[in-house]
């Protein structure tokens, strides 16, 4: 396999437009810091071992900060906020400039501190400076390593540089000459960026606060109030001398399908990032809403909504083909069963997988309400539950609570007709339906399975009935209540890619569609043990 080289563009300085009148360029101090971070070599991939040299967006950011100073000769900038999508080399730059901090910033007893939302993210720099000072002879003996404690200790200076997260239970009394805070878009709260940015370098002349994020969907956050400041800072609309922002994410009119806008926010194409890559990602978002979000969210660096409405209903109704229940009897099937709060719809759905040359995977949907409660739904919600009922689309239970010894004999009696293997259930707040369930099972020749409703859990066979639906691979018979339910679903949707259904957000009720992927996970394991492929491998990472 020939060997890809790095190839990057030549790179001609131009000084930021932020920089005061009062300031100048020292281009002495800038040299020394890229000569600094180009000294130090690349630590993953195909790079491995090759020195840094800075992408010219990369040694713009740097000059800036470190080249701009005042005319008491100290740096202008002291809070940097870098915005740009996955995989554009944000992290590696970060580790340079946190090590820069460290050894040579001139800084006696520096405190350089790595940050994130948790103690997997905020090492992620940390490991990579790490493995910058392990291949520099030099560095590695004027530095100890303390990978126990996250540690690189600099003792001809008395100065350390240490990993933190949200999870450290202290983080008072800091003394900050350098912070490099990770994926600021992860932070749920703002308690960690207030403790380690207000007040903590107001006893260095010169402390830089390096923030590097993608952009996120949660516009009340600490890191959305900050993207503002930043657009409103490049814009003109805000003035802060000591604030450089660097935002490379899509604008309101850009097309989101024009490559020229992905060379645009990604700059770091064909040096870091293939072409072919952003290319092959975009293919898939065409045919995905969840993917779609995902490529614009971490491949674009939009600010995205976070509700991700998730099924393309053409696609869903091209699967109702009709079912004729008398030809599943005696089937193996899997189930699915989503159990409401007393007064709420309740799903059960068998799926059975395939059978000889058939490819597709059939999927019988069961509900019941409270018989109590009909009219007052339907009034409620706006949901023709009273027609449902009479055309006998779904089941009631007598009273105003589901009764589950209703649905138990309910299903006792389907396991007469077909074979059930198992029955998957959510496992919180279901412990006498499962007992029962259990006793059922021993006499029928069925495993009761707990179903967790996390990301494990839930997003492989999420993403594997997605893909059953694009292919055409399911057969539904056009169930109106799960026809309903689908056009109900908003996924949740995390850094990694990872989705599952969200019954707080979805427009309505999700219950057929979550009882559904809980079955759909059984079936295309062929039933397993009692020991989940998803727990055993965890998520997969995309």
């Amino acid at each position: 396999m020939r060997e890809r080289r790095m190839t990057v563009p030549d790179f001609k300085y131009k000084p930021t437009p932020l920089m005061l009148p009062t300031s100048r360029y020292d281009v002495r101090r800038a040299d020394f810091a890229v000569n600094f971070i180009s000294m130090l070599k690349h630590t993953t991939g195909e790079w491995y071992g090759k020195p840094f040299q800075l992408i010219p967006w990369q040694e713009q950011i740097i000059r800036d900060i470190f080249g701009i100073v005042g005319d008491d000769g100290y740096r202008q900038f002291r809070t940097a906020y870098v915005e740009v999508g996955k995989k554009n080399g944000k992290s590696e730059l970060a580790a340079a400039i946190a090590l820069y901090l460290l050894f040579a910033d001139g800084e006696a007893g520096a405190e350089v501190y790595s940050c994130a939302a948790d103690i997997n993210q905020a090492s992620i720099v940390f490991n990579t400076a790490k493995a910058m000072v392990e291949q520099c002879g030099d560095l590695a003996k004027l530095s100890k390593l303390v990978p126990s404690t996250k540690r690189i200790i600099f003792p001809h200076t008395n100065s350390f540089y240490r990993v933190l997260s949200s999870e450290t239970k202290s983080k008072q009394g800091f003394n900050v000459s350098g912070l490099i805070f990770d994926e600021l878009f992860a932070q749920q709260t703002r308690e960690l960026f207030d403790t380690m940015t207000k007040y903590t370098g107001d006893a260095r002349r010169q402390p830089l606060y390096f923030l590097i994020t993608t952009a996120g969907r949660d516009k009340t956050s600490i890191c959305y109030e900050i993207h503002q400041k930043a657009k409103a800072v490049m814009d003109g609309l805000k003035i802060d001398p000591s604030f450089y922002p660097a935002v490379f994410g899509i604008e309101e009119n850009d097309d989101w399908n024009d490559e020229a806008v992905w060379r645009r926010v990604n700059p770091s194409i064909d040096v870091t990032i293939p072409f072919e890559t952003v290319q092959a990602a975009y293919e898939q978002a065409k045919q995905n809403p969840a993917e779609e979000m995902h490529f614009r969210q971490f491949r674009l660096n939009e600010w995205c909504n976070a509700d991700i409405r998730w099924m393309p209903m053409d696609k869903w109704d091209a699967c109702s083909e009709d079912i004729d229940f008398e030809e599943y009897e005696g089937r193996d099937c899997y189930c699915g069963l989503d159990l409401s709060s007393t007064g709420d719809l309740t799903a059960l759905v068998l799926v059975f997988p395939p059978v000889g040359v058939d490819t597709k995977y059939t999927v019988m949907p069961f509900y019941w309400l409270p018989e109590d409660v009909i009219d007052l739904r339907t009034r409620r919600d706006h949901v023709p539950y009273a027609i449902w009922k009479k055309t006998g689309v779904f089941n009631t239970t007598e009273g105003n609570v589901v009764d589950y010894d209703y649905i138990v004999a309910f299903i006792a009696k389907l396991s007469e007709r077909f074979r059930i293997r198992e029955i998957a259930y959510d496992r919180y707040g279901a412990e006498k339906i499962r007992r029962d369930l259990e006793e059922l099972g021993a006499e029928h020749g069925f495993t009761v399975f707990p179903f967790g409703q996390g990301f494990i859990s839930m997003s492989p066979p999420s993403k594997d009935f997605y893909q059953f639906v694009m292919e055409g691979k399911i057969r539904h018979g056009k169930h109106p209540v799960l026809d309903w339910n689908m056009g109900n679903v908003i996924v949740d949707q995390d850094a990694a890619g990872n989705i599952k259904p969200n019954k707080k957000k979805s427009t309505e009720k999700i219950d057929g569609v979550v009882a559904l992927i809980m079955g759909l996970a059984r079936a295309t394991l062929g039933g397993g043990i009692n020991d989940s492929v998803y727990d055993e491998r965890g998520l997969l990472f995309i």
